[in-house]
């Protein structure tokens, strides 16, 4: 049996076998995400493939753990999980926004007293001219999830 001797073509120029290179045509949070290459996959180099020197070198568990991370961005050469900023909305933004619901609310209220009387004079007799019950007035009460905000 013979011994083979001969070395990777990037074993010279590439010292770790894999890497994330900035894939700057897909942002997130206007970051780079990562491409990932494992350069023992060429049978030699790629015109694309950038130098080692602009790329990050992983080790190979970080290669292999690479699949089950998601929002990858690469920031300060490193690769990171993208954390979206928290957006708070100001408490005078929040009030005006439940007042509004709040003015919402008071209108389908008194829509709703009316539907009560009519229902009212229909079920005691008082209303024999309907033929038909009135339509529901649309939710009273439904939640606005802009008055539960916190900020």
């Amino acid at each position: 049996m013979t011994e083979n001797n001969t070395t990777s073509w990037w074993s010279a120029t590439y010292p770790q076998r894999y890497y994330a290179y900035s894939n700057t045509e897909y942002l997130l949070g206007g970051y780079p995400t990562p491409g990932y290459v494992d350069v023992a996959m060429f049978a030699a180099l790629p015109t694309w493939l950038p130098a080692a020197s602009d790329m990050i070198a992983l080790t190979e568990a970080a290669w292999n753990a690479r699949s089950s991370s998601v929002n990858q961005i690469v920031k300060d050469a490193e690769v990171q999980t993208y954390n979206a900023p928290v957006v708070v909305v100001p408490l005078k933004t929040q009030a005006a926004t439940a007042q509004a619901w709040i003015q919402q609310q008071a209108n389908l209220a008194a829509a709703m007293k009316a539907y009560v009387s009519a229902i009212s004079a229909i079920a005691s007799g008082a209303d024999t001219t309907s033929t038909a019950l009135p339509a529901q007035p649309a939710d009273v009460m439904a939640a606005s999830a802009a008055t539960t905000a916190t900020g």
